[in-house]
């Protein structure tokens, strides 16, 4: 093990196949939790497993009501679909619920659906609610015209905007968000293209830790932002890296092993991934379980 600098951790609650009174009760249980400090959503109108047409609640929505029955979380969507809102009213939804939190929010933020060969959930979802997907280089582009108009919401009283993509005119956000000059801005994804929108625009990076994407891929990611970094001349230390990853209730010497192997990876933000049905004290169990035991170890590393 090598020396660490601090990590953090929360906690993601997928709000599929639940109900509003389970995930509020998992949140105001982290709430109360101070090594929990972070907790997610995440942004699909139909659910990726399961029956898909089973219950899932919108995300900026539920984040909104989740913001106002907490006091002390950083909270977010890991990550909003760049294609779902345009960015303009994103900015604007996001400044009201920075309010609604006192200032708690975190504006996760990722490409969004993207024509990939063979895949069906993109498809299904954007179909069902009028969505467009766009090409990958599309949707990247997309993205960084995107970072930049929300930013200018949060920071300008009035200004015009004029891209490839994007076209606004007159554009305000008032009130302006709590965090000055805006809550942090973090950018899910790992293709090469995105990571150059990372280094450009994020404060945080994160990415999920799956078997499809092992903490070695990780960890190569991570250098191929490095990389993007020197190419504009900002340091890399300046971005935080973050990842998420599946919570076993079964196995917690597993997550507390790919939790620890993330951090020497150089990942210092971490998201637990719950699994539906939330059991009873499941914040306490994870905080129990894995995130003392990993801070515990990485402070005498």
């Amino acid at each position: 093990m090598t020396d660490h600098p601090r990590v953090s951790f929360g906690l993601k609650t997928v709000p599929a196949h639940t109900t509003y009174d389970d995930i509020l009760r998992v949140w105001q249980e982290a709430d109360a939790i101070p090594l929990i400090e972070h907790a997610w959503l995440w942004d699909h109108m139909l659910p990726l497993f399961g029956d898909p047409g089973g219950p899932i609640y919108e995300g900026w929505t539920l984040l909104a009501a989740l913001a106002a029955r907490t006091e002390r979380l950083r909270l977010g969507l890991m990550v909003t679909s760049n294609l779902t809102r345009p960015p303009a009213v994103l900015a604007k939804i996001a400044a009201t619920v920075d309010v609604i939190s006192g200032g708690r929010l975190v504006l996760g933020i990722g490409v969004g659906g993207t024509h990939q060969p063979g895949d069906i959930s993109v498809p299904r979802e954007y179909d069902a609610y009028g969505l467009t997907a766009v090409s990958p280089a599309e949707g990247v582009a997309r993205l960084a015209e995107s970072c930049t108009i929300i930013r200018r919401m949060w920071t300008e009283d009035v200004f015009d905007f004029e891209g490839r993509h994007y076209r606004l005119k007159g554009t305000r956000c008032a009130p302006k968000p709590v965090q000055r000059p805006g809550p942090p801005v973090m950018i899910g994804g790992w293709g090469t293209r995105t990571l150059r929108v990372v280094a450009e625009h994020a404060d945080i990076w994160n990415i999920p830790a799956h078997p499809h994407n092992t903490v070695a891929y990780v960890k190569e990611r991570g250098a191929v932002l490095d990389e993007h970094c020197a190419a504009i001349g900002r340091d890399p230390a300046e971005i935080i890296r973050s990842a998420q990853m599946v919570a076993d209730y079964d196995d917690p010497a597993a997550t507390r092993g790919t939790a620890l192997e993330l951090i020497d990876a150089g990942v210092t933000h971490i998201a637990l991934g719950l699994r539906t049905p939330y059991p009873e004290g499941v914040a306490h169990w994870a905080t129990d379980h894995v995130i003392a035991p990993v801070l515990a170890q990485t402070a005498h590393s």
